[in-house]
């Protein structure tokens, strides 16, 4: 079965090693809480919003170890207006056994007001 991993992050500047440092932070994270292997991953998805532009955030992943052949691909969000500035979303296609309610999706910095209901330690999830 393939789940989707969501995550999410924002950087503060549109600068380049900003932008890598927080996606691979992110990343990192996605891939320890769900103890994924990069063997388990179809494709992965990063969207920015308009205002980055200084690097592809693809390039965080290619400095995790053994993640060199993961297809990854960047693209822009639709840009609606009271939308969040300077986010960084990630969806990750991972072929799992576990159900759709024990994935762990994460959001860090500003991003937590995307999905407040999906934090950690909320029953709902």
């Amino acid at each position: 079965m393939i789940r989707g991993v969501r995550g999410a992050t924002t950087v503060q500047k549109d600068e380049e090693k900003e932008i890598i440092e927080a996606t691979e932070s992110l990343l990192r994270k996605m891939i320890k809480e769900n103890k994924i292997e990069a063997d388990m991953v179809a494709s992965v998805f990063i969207s920015v919003t308009e205002d980055i532009t200084a690097a592809f955030p693809a390039k965080a992943m290619r400095l995790i170890s053994g993640w060199t052949f993961v297809p990854v691909m960047c693209m822009r969000e639709i840009p609606v207006k009271s939308s969040l500035d300077k986010c960084i979303r990630v969806m990750m296609h991972v072929n799992t056994a576990i159900a759709q309610h024990e994935i762990t999706h994460i959001y860090l910095e500003e991003a937590i007001r995307l999905r407040p209901d999906l934090q950690a330690g909320d029953s709902t999830q």
